[in-house]
């Protein structure tokens, strides 16, 4: 007998050393076992030479941040710690920081309060670190995107819609605007759409001398009001009401205005965007008396560049830029220092590229050229003459980090190597910080010369690593097949650790599909990733397929199928992608379901009503049920207005095909949701309804488009979960 007791516990003891721990979504959402670390709050100083970072103190329980040397990585200063703040304060936590030009004066958030997507509002508070005072930055409301001038002695900031500096010296507090109201006036910040869709949210700009500030006027009195309940402790909700145009009607009428600080006076540009045009983007030149100004037509098809004199009161158009298909808004636009040039990107060759323009409206020359696209703009060495970009030259899949004379010469792969590289540039971009992930490996941060050489290693994320050697993750594979129109499609797959390809498995397709969107990119795939695995344990083969539409693949790719017709040729390729699929010998082609979220869940409810025989099972969270009910800015830049396209909305909208289900349809949606809002599933149940299809339904009060918090995220992906095991 105890032989065969200590066969059976060495038999128990080997297998314990092969075996893999089972991933829960307990480890996922509580124990966070599967979050990476990240270097937190890292910034770049004026002086080209250091940064800063945030460190927490665990045995002291404070935020501390410190200062660092580039080349040797010492620590040189503590330039402020939590535990300086007054006792009334503590335990003293901020969100955010920022510095004054000559470092020696902190701006610190806190009380953060999340707006929408991108906006926030917080408690700010000042500390001088000559004579450690501390002080709050105003009294009041709580303030919005609090900003040094370029020479530190005066921070401007938005409070109740309405424009203050404060000037540091004196510490009076001068209110630049007095007509702000919620609902209907705001300024020096965006409105829903603006933030939502241009990405545009502090809406103010300090002039390069810090006598004026540039900033826009929304005046959204005439934009309709969309509401929704939030439920709390009494007995009648609270109707929560704010400003979001939908397709076709009414925006918001912008107004540019210069505050000049010298004699208190406000300036109206003339120029302005009505209900039918857009100003995305505005910046001051290297001349702090020209600001540039772009303007967007309601289309988003033809893009005006202007100058404007601001002590003149005077506009000139220096250029048009024009596309046959919609205009990418980004941040690329930089000013050289000589005052007579600037670089622009531009997809007038069919891919995103670099160009340099002279200010008189000409192009000097392309800078970047080839087949493939520019992802990103980092900034410039003045002094070398020398551009910093990303881009998915070797592969829509990867990012590398390139430099190149601005002269288009001289062009160097400064991270070689696969997956994904993204850098973080210093004041003169001598220093970056370098983030390198690939599908399998989680993100890797380091410091780097502007060389590409590497000064040392800050992070590594071992422990996640280790993490995932202990729970068994499944390496994910790349695959690419043709569709019978020969245009070949990306895609990625998680299989089970013990596969068998004798075997045959189901399969769960993860889907998003949206304009320029990709999910087929060799990097980290993030919280998603390890629910996947999750998933392979379980026995899944998981799945994600790019479609026609998505990025880095050149404007043909991303524009030409889609435009006009969302819903139409994304459907048929995730469709071509089940078919593949469901032709390997290692799948069961009657077990395939399908989950996305937001233009996901879109992907997702048109793809079971319409290829009901391809998908046993359909998850789609908050997704858009026709384009009529979504913004304007978003919506028509891609299908233009519903009077203008009819066909093209009403065939890619799934509320008209709830009559195809015919499988288990799982609906979730927030009943907060400020984005897609729960009209869209409002539709979908009616339509269902009618139709007497069965479907599971769920709804999370006050929750917004994000379901955030980790209880509801456990919550959602727990009954998601059971859905797929019961149904799949």
């Amino acid at each position: 007998m105890k032989k065969i007791l200590l066969f059976l516990t060495g038999m128990a003891l080997s297998f314990a050393s092969v075996a893999q721990s089972q991933i829960t979504l307990e480890d996922i959402f509580f124990q966070r076992t599967f979050s990476p670390n990240y270097i937190w709050g890292l910034e770049h100083l004026a002086d080209a030479e250091h940064y800063t970072e945030i460190k927490v103190d665990y045995k002291k329980k404070v935020l501390n941040v410190l200062i660092y040397d580039y080349k040797k990585g010492a620590l040189q200063d503590t330039l402020f710690s939590g535990a300086w703040a007054p006792d009334s304060l503590q335990p003293f936590y901020f969100r955010s920081y920022t510095l004054s030009p000559d470092f020696e004066k902190i701006l610190l958030a806190v009380n953060t309060e999340g707006i929408y997507r991108y906006s926030s509002r917080s408690d700010y508070y000042l500390f001088d670190r000559r004579s450690h005072n501390f002080e709050k930055l105003c009294t009041g409301s709580k303030q919005m995107y609090a900003t040094f001038s370029p020479d530190g002695n005066k921070i401007a900031y938005v409070q109740d819609n309405n424009l203050f500096y404060k000037d540091l010296g004196s510490g009076e507090i001068v209110q630049i605007s007095n007509d702000g109201e919620e609902n209907k006036i705001i300024n020096g910040d965006a409105d829903w759409v603006y933030e939502e869709e241009l990405e545009l949210v502090k809406a103010f700009f300090w002039s390069p001398d810090s006598r004026k500030i540039a900033y826009y006027r929304f005046d959204e009195s005439r934009v309709k009001e969309y509401e929704f309940p939030l439920y709390g402790a009494g007995s009648y909700p609270e109707i929560y009401r704010y400003k979001y145009p939908k397709v076709g009607e009414r925006n918001s009428e912008v107004t540019l205005h210069t505050f000049f600080l010298e004699d208190a006076r406000s300036l109206t540009l003339p120029l302005a965007a009505g209900p039918d045009d857009y100003i995305p983007r505005i910046k001051w030149t290297k001349n702090p008396d020209i600001l540039s100004v772009q303007k967007l037509n309601r289309h988003q098809d033809t893009l005006e560049f202007y100058l404007v004199d601001v002590k003149q009161n005077k506009a000139s158009l220096l250029f048009t830029e024009g596309n046959p298909y919609y205009i990418d808004i980004d941040d690329d636009l930089t000013f050289l220092d000589n005052g007579k040039q600037f670089i622009w990107s531009s997809e007038r060759d069919g891919y995103n590229h670099l160009y340099l323009y002279n200010l008189d409206g000409t192009v000097e020359r392309q800078i970047t050229r080839g087949p493939w696209e520019v992802t990103e703009f980092y900034g410039l060495d003045a002094a070398q003459k020398k551009l910093y970009y990303q881009a998915a030259e070797r592969s829509p899949l990867q990012r590398q980090v390139y430099s190149i004379a601005l002269n288009g010469k001289k062009k160097k792969l400064l991270t070689p190597g696969g997956g994904t590289f993204d850098a973080d540039f210093s004041e003169a971009c001598r220093y970056f910080l370098l983030t390198w992930s690939d599908a399998n490996t989680p993100y890797r941060f380091s410091m780097h010369d502007g060389n590409g050489k590497e000064l040392r290693l800050l992070e590594a994320n071992e422990d996640l690593r280790e993490s995932m050697e202990k729970y068994g993750f499944s390496k994910k594979e790349f695959f690419t097949f043709k569709q019978d129109d020969g245009i070949e499609l990306n895609g990625w797959m998680i299989k089970p650790l013990d596969f068998d390809s004798t075997k045959k498995y189901p399969v769960f397709m993860y889907v998003y599909g949206g304009p320029g969107s990709q999910t087929v990119t060799d990097a980290y795939g993030g919280r998603n990733t390890s629910w996947f695995q999750m998933l392979a344990q379980k026995g899944y083969i998981v799945v994600s397929v790019d479609n026609r539409g998505t990025g880095a693949r050149g404007q043909e790719f991303q524009k030409k199928y889609t435009y006009l017709k969302m819903g139409q040729a994304e459907v048929e390729d995730q469709a071509s992608a089940a078919r593949f699929l469901g032709s390997r010998s290692y799948v069961d082609a009657s077990r395939i379901g399908i989950f996305g979220w937001s233009y996901g869940g879109y992907m997702s409810s048109l793809m079971l009503f319409r290829q009901a025989q391809l998908f046993a099972l359909g998850i789609a969270v908050a997704p858009v049920s026709n384009w009529k009910y979504y913004d304007s800015i978003y919506t028509e830049r891609y299908m233009r207005t519903y009077e203008e396209n009819k066909s093209g909305y009403d065939d890619g909208s799934p509320g008209n095909y709830t009559a195809g289900l015919e499988d288990p349809f799982l609906l979730v949606h927030g009943l907060a949701d400020d984005n897609v809002h729960f009209q869209n599933s409002a539709e979908l149940i009616s339509g269902l309804v009618e139709n007497s299809k069965d479907f599971k339904l769920f709804v999370y009060p006050n929750k917004a488009h994000g379901l955030s918090g980790s209880k509801t995220h456990f919550h959602l992906y727990r009954m998601m979960t059971d859905f797929i095991l019961n149904n799949l």
